[in-house]
């Protein structure tokens, strides 16, 4: 997780990544020199498996590998499955002499999950990744609906190593097979070719190696024809609105559904650079019941509620009622109304009045991060409010480190290693990128389709489940997320461009978890059943 408050563009979308140590780019671009000092990785391998998961005892193969993608259609249909050109294609006619001049190429690197003894045309199949942008897929694998779990420790700081991986019996294997995808140069994957990064790095350039990822990896499986799920968490949502609609679009595949974990559909609500953006102040009229959880939980709301969920009902309504109106008066608002509106606030944040009314009722997320538990010296957790740890700096305005982030990235990539090179036998002699730097000297290309300045691709998933009026969304969120706060993704699901008849297809489910809801035991179980349910009954309406 960066360790410094990111305020705008592309900096803003880095911030969502899991992790604790992301690759700089003063590393003289790691992921170059990896690729350039391993040797060529074997296309796959394959192992058996089983699990007890959802009542049933499930036997598995699961196959670790690489599929290449080519950086356009155009280019990838001139690719065998090998990754190689076709024999006469153009791009095997005009091959240069030199790997580092031919057309860009991505080899991406995946973890599939397949139950035993099933039909594929009967059998779901779900595609997992994680976001950033830049982040692997580490955390999704390790510690949701995959066959195994990270143990973690509550809200504290996991001890050092050696850390604890079991069996999960929460896995979705009991209702999907399941593919685990690194996006393009995290992971074991890297990026081949001329220009590979500006191919790769960007919103549309990223949605589309996905699209041709899946594309070719249901034709090596033969899986046209299973019912196909996408399942994204944070950035991840992001890419599965563009990636659903390019699906549709380019690949002609019809998803029967999409699953949504910390949801980020429109980049100019972050609460984290809301005071970067001065007169638009939804940033923090979404994020207010997000403080208001983190509040209940550390019990410092008064007086204390003994419920959460109406707690948060009565906060949202306040949130877009009197503090909206509040803050749309501006310098309009009466003395008397701000302290009222300030007392307000310290009742349902437990931020002190003073500190309200000199951030004139406007407390971005890292002020919030290091005001919270200022009086300790702590500083709470952006991924999950649940976490605190020592402040760095206690004289800093803003949080300059995540807690949750510190607290549990070393156990999830620790156990990532040895897991997949002990029990899946894939990744001696190569080096595991759990995260990249995609985002420094503006690397991530933000623009996409017909809206250069502001990302917001909302539009992408409503055009999806307008084409394909059957396409079901589930939401998922926790409360304590400060990173993609629940209560902004209900509001960008709930202001989708799409008809009223549509609204039935999405649901939505709320954790007492963070952005990564799976760390907290009850909402991994919450988690699977919910997720499970969905799976089943979006496939039996298709029947």
């Amino acid at each position: 997780m960066q360790v410094k408050r990111l305020l705008a563009g592309a900096a803003l979308a880095a911030s969502l990544l899991p992790g604790y140590m992301s690759v700089r780019a003063d590393d003289e671009n790691s992921t170059k020199k990896a690729d350039a000092a391993e040797k060529a990785p074997p296309n796959e391998a394959t192992t058996q498996g089983t699990l007890d998961a959802g009542g049933q005892h499930i036997s598995f193969t699961a196959v670790a590998g690489t599929i290449t993608v080519g950086a356009t259609d155009t280019d990838d249909a001139q690719l065998g499955m090998d990754g190689k050109p076709l024999p006469g294609s153009q791009l095997a006619i005009s091959a240069p002499k030199e790997v580092k001049d031919a057309p860009p190429v991505a080899r991406m690197f995946y973890v599939a999950y397949f139950k035993k003894d099933v039909k594929a045309e009967d059998r779901p199949i779900t595609f997992f990744y994680n976001g950033g942008p830049g982040s692997s897929t580490v955390w999704l694998h390790m510690g949701s609906l995959g066959p195994k779990h990270v143990v973690t420790a509550g809200d504290t700081h996991l001890p050092a190593a050696p850390y604890k991986l079991v069996d999960n019996a929460n896995s979705l294997l009991d209702v999907s097979d399941l593919v685990f995808i690194d996006a393009p140069g995290t992971g074991f994957g890297r990026l081949i070719g001329k220009d590979s990064e500006k191919a790769f790095w960007g919103v549309d350039e990223d949605g589309g190696a996905f699209a041709r990822f899946i594309a070719r990896f249901i034709t090596k499986y033969s899986r046209w024809n299973s019912p196909k799920f996408l399942f994204g968490e944070s950035y991840g949502t992001t890419r599965s609105a563009v990636l659903v609609k390019m699906l549709g679009d380019r690949q002609i595949v019809d998803l029967n559904g999409v699953i949504l974990l910390s949801q980020v559909f429109n980049f100019t609500t972050f609460i984290d650079g809301a005071n970067s953006n001065p007169g638009v102040d939804l940033s923090y009229v979404l994020a207010l019941p997000t403080y208001a959880a983190t509040a209940w939980y550390h019990k410092k709301a008064s007086p204390q509620p003994p419920a959460l969920d109406p707690f948060l009902k009565e906060v949202e309504d306040f949130a877009v009622g009197p503090y909206e109106h509040a803050l749309a008066l501006g310098t309009d608002l009466s003395d008397a109304e701000k302290q009222s509106v300030a007392e307000k606030m310290h009742a349902y944040t437990g931020l002190p009045v003073a500190y309200l009314l000199k951030a004139n009722l406007r407390v971005n997320g890292g002020e919030f991060e290091k005001a919270f538990a200022d009086d300790m010296g702590l500083t709470i957790g952006r991924l999950d409010t649940r976490f605190t740890g020592p402040s760095l700096n206690p004289l800093s305005e803003n949080a300059e480190y995540d807690p949750q982030g510190a607290a549990i990235s070393s156990a999830y990539v620790s156990l990532f290693n040895g897991y997949i090179r002990h029990d899946l036998k894939y990744g001696d002699d190569q080096t595991y990128l759990p995260e990249i730097d995609v985002w420094s000297s503006t690397k991530w290309n933000f623009k996409h389709g017909d809206n250069p300045l502001v990302l917001n691709v909302a539009n992408d998933l409503a055009d999806a489940m307008k084409t394909n009026p059957r396409l079901k969304v589930m939401l998922n969120g926790g409360y304590y997320d400060m990173a993609t706060p629940f209560f902004a993704a209900e509001y960008e699901e709930k202001h989708l461009p799409i008809p009223q008849s549509l609204a039935k297809n999405i649901e939505y489910s709320w954790y007492e978890s963070g952005h990564m809801v799976y760390v907290h035991d009850e909402s991994l179980k919450l988690l699977h059943d919910r997720v499970g349910n969905f799976i089943k009954s979006t496939v039996s309406d298709s029947k």
